[in-house]
């Protein structure tokens, strides 16, 4: 049996929460993936999966062989970039996170530019307004918007963003300019998110925090859908400065609620906090951290 083997299967179920999608991922079929944790089990002696209503989970055996089972792939697969040279020169695969737009705008060009001038690393960009988790999704390096918990991860702050309140200014001759979040009351909203129901936005005052109850008389599944509505002057929108940038320096979208906003959200690149960073790693966070922050610089309004 090759246990190396077993325990990458194993992992892939315990993560997937079933063998036919580890089996899916992995591309092997479903009866390979079975056999190879129940030959690791009789190989242990002890059984390491149960079915819940929840999936596959491991049991306390399978749970502490997991934990294991982990950190010796870790150290194979560490071996394995040193014995290949990913520690001499740049070279091998990357994954790379960031959030749909910041990504498409400010991310996607500093990495094909990264790509020009090294020839021996490939990236896999993955661009989702989702949090992802570094380990779990098999993520190198991320760009995170907005106040990081306490983690192990190695953050390099890059600058921050405004989230403003805009409109266009036909929308404000229309209907008035409010002045404080109670003004919102009978104004409409664009909603980034798809939803119509009433949605909450929240603003910072001396006294403490004021919660204005918007009703969205559109629902976008997209940030720029929301802001082509804005432009034709349906409604409010809230979004993060970056977003609409160049709207909003051409006065086609107009601030409101400057005094009221909440303090800007930090941008930063996080990644794991390896022993040993691979160069290719290292490359890229230190060709892209300069970059990226002078884009943030002259995004800023």
């Amino acid at each position: 049996m090759d246990r190396i083997e077993a325990m990458r299967i194993l992992l892939r179920a315990v993560e997937a929460g079933s063998l036919s999608k580890a089996g899916r991922e992995l591309g092997l079929p479903l009866a390979t993936v079975s056999r190879k944790v129940s030959e690791l089990e009789a190989h242990l002696g002890a059984g390491l999966l149960v079915r819940s209503s929840k999936g596959l989970v491991p049991t306390h055996a399978g749970r502490c062989y997991v934990t294991a089972a982990r950190a010796i792939l870790e150290q194979v697969d560490e071996a394995e970039r040193a014995a290949a040279g990913e520690y001499v020169a740049p070279r091998g695969d990357l994954v790379i996170s960031a959030p749909v737009m910041f990504g498409r705008l400010h991310v996607l060009p500093v990495v094909t530019d990264f790509l020009r001038i090294y020839p021996e690393v490939g990236v896999t960009l993955t661009l989702s307004d989702r949090v992802a988790h570094l380990i779990d999704d098999h993520i190198d390096v991320a760009l995170r918007i907005g106040e990081l918990p306490d983690s192990g991860l190695i953050a390099s702050r890059l600058g921050s963003v405004r989230r403003v309140v805009c409109a266009s200014p036909a929308y404000f001759a229309e209907r008035g300019v409010p002045e404080t979040p109670h003004d919102l009351e009978g104004h409409a909203a664009i909603s980034p998110i798809g939803a119509t129901s009433p949605e909450v936005w929240h603003f910072a005052t001396a006294g403490g925090e004021i919660a204005a109850t918007m009703r969205s008389r559109l629902g976008v599944n997209t940030i720029e859908g929301a802001i082509d509505a804005a432009l034709a002057g349906i409604g409010l929108i809230r979004i993060l400065s970056y977003q609409a940038v160049d709207h909003l320096r051409r006065n086609a979208l107009t601030i409101a609620l400057q005094a009221f906003e909440p303090p800007p959200a930090p941008v930063h690149l996080v990644h794991g906090g390896h022993a040993r960073i691979p160069l290719k790693l290292r490359a890229f966070i230190d060709f892209a951290s300069p970059r990226l922050r002078d884009r943030l610089e002259r995004a800023v309004l």
